[in-house]
């Protein structure tokens, strides 16, 4: 039988780093409470490997990766966990707490579209992304759960096809798979199994641990920055507000954003927006609102100027200027908001959410914090940075609007996606 005890004892510093400043009584409960459920599913073992995958917080850089861009992303210390059994059956099965158990052939790797939008496609696309890049494959069986809110904005799809990579990464490849390949293939799962369009920066993020920076011009080779940076140390906690709508049903909104950007860069001869500058746009805007409509222009100046504030962000958290830092987020809120136009959907605008958070993340936090749309928008989340005085105002009145438990404080953790303990 597996020795939780040695577990427990052979992992207290990878905990400690992925669970900073969280009470160590309460992960362990939650890990032997997933050691529990994974014995009632598929019995005792002896062998057993756990994982973890962080997920993330955009901090700068809303929608531009799918347009070859930049942007400013952190790990965070909400993550989903695994425990794992090696197989020989060449067969994958996963029970996902709250979900239905998911079963796969992993010699049948071709993409089915009755799965479209089920986890099973995404543990297949994951297995045929591995194939595809001459990498190794075989069964498992897992038991995961999460506290990465779905349709949070905190990218629990992205952490899940990170995770069925890691653990293929670590049973079958001896580790040597970086966070960058994982990801890719991560991204190729979702796009082509799973049917949902999306940009690299989510799965790096999630794989990547600490803050980092990422550069999309060569989508085929990104490069990544870690950057040490300690937001508590400046008195300020990030904090997320679930102003209550969900990401559910909203594809082709997000569809709609690279959608149209890509139609400016066509405009142009090019395939995406990375490489044309503002003055190529302002010179063509006559042209391009006739052809294309002014959303699709007020998006692609979206794009131009938030790889700017990227780049501001990185030299501002690098000095450690907070002043500034706190500056550009806003002024990344306000692009998203007026130019990109992603704080809620057309289909419903009596639901408007994250602009109601962010009105009043406005009035409580003044020159003192920072607020903008997290993650895709839409609908779900907005992301406040909240000096350590103001903390409790700004909870109670989220709380009282949003309901008990909508703000979540959060931690950037310097781990993304690691194996916890495997033999």
């Amino acid at each position: 039988m597996f020795n939780r005890n040695e577990f427990f004892q052979k992992s207290q510093d990878v905990l400690a780093k992925l669970y900073h400043g969280r009470s160590m009584d309460d992960v362990k409960a939650r890990y032997n409470a997933a050691f529990d459920e994974f014995a009632s599913i598929f019995g005792e073992a002896d062998d057993l490997s756990v994982f973890s995958v962080a997920g993330r917080s955009e901090i700068c850089g809303n929608h531009t990766d799918h347009n070859h861009g930049k942007v400013l992303a952190a790990s965070i210390d909400l993550d989903i966990i695994a425990i794992v059994k090696k197989t020989d059956d060449n067969t994958i099965r996963v029970k996902s707490a709250g979900f239905p158990e998911d079963t796969v052939d992993i010699t049948k790797l071709a993409p089915v579209f009755a799965d479209t939008g089920r986890s099973s496609s995404l543990i297949r696309g994951v297995c045929d992304g591995f194939v595809k890049n001459d990498l190794q494959i075989g069964g498992f069986v897992a038991y995961t759960t999460s506290d990465i809110l779905g349709g949070s904005g905190l990218s629990s799809s992205a952490a899940f096809e990170d995770m069925v990579g890691t653990i293929l990464n670590h049973l079958y490849n001896g580790g040597k798979v970086d966070y960058i390949e994982i990801s890719k293939i991560s991204q190729y799962a979702e796009n082509v199994h799973f049917g949902k369009p999306c940009g690299l920066m989510d799965q790096v993020a999630c794989a990547a641990g600490g803050f980092v920076t990422i550069d999309f011009e060569d989508p085929k080779a990104p490069t990544a920055r870690r950057i040490d940076f300690d937001l508590s140390a400046k008195g300020y906690s990030l904090c997320i507000v679930n102003t209550g709508g969900s990401h559910a049903n909203l594809t082709d909104d997000y569809a709609a954003v690279p959608a149209e950007m890509k139609a400016v860069a066509e405009f142009f001869g090019k395939p995406v927006l990375r490489g044309i500058s503002e003055k190529t746009i302002v010179e063509n805007t006559a042209a391009l609102r006739k052809k294309l409509g002014d959303r699709a222009v007020l998006r692609a100046l979206h794009f131009i100027r938030e790889n700017g504030r990227v780049e501001r962000m990185l030299d501002a958290l690098e000095k450690e200027d907070m002043t500034t830092f706190l500056a550009i987020i806003k002024e990344s809120g306000n692009s998203s908001a007026t130019l990109l136009q992603n704080y809620f959907t057309t289909k419903a605008p009596a639901e408007q959410g994250i602009t109601l958070a962010c009105a009043i993340a406005a009035e409580i936090l003044g020159e003192k914090g920072a607020w903008r749309v997290h993650g895709g928008g839409f609908a779900g989340t907005m992301q406040a940075f909240v000096p350590t005085e103001l903390m409790k105002d700004f909870r109670d009145t989220m709380e009282t609007v949003f309901g008990t438990g909508s703000v979540t404080e959060l931690s950037v953790r310097p781990l993304g996606a690691a194996a916890v303990y495997h033999a």
